[in-house]
């Protein structure tokens, strides 16, 4: 677990409350432990175990905390590092990104749904992927749901 604290109601980059406010007693009760601690703690999955890691089904990936729209199947690819990866989000606006110490001295890039502040995983650069952006978005599979396409 990242932290015992819940994620604040407002965005941190606007200064505004999220679009949708998260009702954290409610969540917790919809949703399994693990995907509360992710999304509301900033806890991880264990790698190679999430349920979207491998697979292919074409579809979007929504927010499992509010719905919003964050990834497509068409930007996800297989980067071996135990989560599902993608080279992009849906939309530039999807989703907001933080700087994270919590690994100091190593500084990461947190990812979070832009709707409801909601933690999804962390977005790395600069590592070779022969992907369009050489970004990997590194997202907790109990932070999405896949909508599959029509």
């Amino acid at each position: 677990m990242h932290s015992d604290s819940l994620l604040p109601k407002v965005n941190p980059i606007t200064g505004k409350p999220f679009e949708v406010q998260v009702d954290d007693k409610k969540l917790e009760s919809e949703l399994d432990p693990l995907s509360f601690d992710v999304l509301r703690k900033a806890g991880t999955e264990v790698a190679f175990t999430g349920k979207y890691y491998e697979t292919e089904t074409i579809g979007v990936y929504e927010c499992k905390a509010c719905g919003a729209e964050l990834f497509r199947s068409e930007e996800k690819f297989h980067s071996g590092c135990g989560w599902p990866s993608f080279y992009a989000p849906k939309a530039g606006d999807a989703v907001i990104l933080l700087e994270d110490r919590s690994l100091a001295p190593r500084i990461r890039t947190e990812v979070r749904c832009a709707k409801c502040g909601s933690h999804l995983g962390h977005v790395f650069e600069g590592e070779g992927y022969a992907v369009p952006t050489d970004q990997r978005w590194c997202i907790n599979s109990v932070a999405l749901v896949l909508k599959p396409k029509e």
